[in-house]
């Protein structure tokens, strides 16, 4: 308001003396400018009065409005600014976050990959294992059938023999020497076996 009053000065402390010396100039028509103080001075209270309106009531709002703007501009440009800042460390927290996921997934899969190694190669022992196993029983059920079988070869050429050896000698042995010849082939068939 006062800078407003202090223009208005300023521009009647101008246009006074300029107007003064237009007037003395003697110019040939009316002029609003011709000499005429009267005419000067109620230019001057009318010019005074209508900055005086004007300050009081339009500059003042219109002041008001315009710093009402510029501080809601201001306010607004912080704003925003305070918004792109707390974005961009949302940006990077996420950006973090989904790195620290990538790193994660990519331990999570290296695990799996170690641990299905881990149970590819105990399966693979076991099945080793089993197999060992079932060799090694099959072996022996294949030496205990053959020494079954052996001795059941032996028992019966055993037989074989003494009842062709009854038949050559035409007499019929009792069971106790049945037997004892019996044993007696066994021994010495497994004795030529081994040799």
């Amino acid at each position: 308001m006062r800078k407003s009053c202090t223009t208005g000065v300023a521009v009647i402390a101008w246009a006074v003396p300029t107007a003064v010396a237009l007037g003395a100039e003697g110019s040939e028509g009316p002029s609003l400018f011709t000499g005429d103080l009267g005419n000067v001075l109620w230019t001057l209270l009318t010019f005074v009065a209508v900055l005086i309106v004007l300050g009081r009531f339009a500059w003042g709002p219109i002041l008001r409005a315009l710093q009402k703007r510029e501080d809601f501009i201001r306010e607004s440009l912080a704003q925003a600014r305070k918004e792109r800042e707390q974005a961009e460390a949302r940006l990077k927290e996420y950006t973090d976050k989904l790195h620290q996921a990538r790193t994660e997934a990519t331990a999570i899969v290296d695990e799996g990959r170690r641990d299905a190694q881990v149970v590819r190669r105990q399966i693979e022992e076991d099945a080793r294992n089993e197999a060992t196993a079932l060799i090694e029983r099959a072996k022996r059920e294949i030496g205990i059938a053959t020494d079954t079988a052996v001795k059941e070869l032996y028992d019966l050429s055993a037989k074989i023999a003494t009842d062709v050896a009854g038949r050559i000698i035409r007499k019929e042995l009792n069971e106790q020497e049945h037997r004892r010849l019996i044993t007696e082939s066994i021994e010495e068939l497994s004795q030529r076996s081994r040799n």
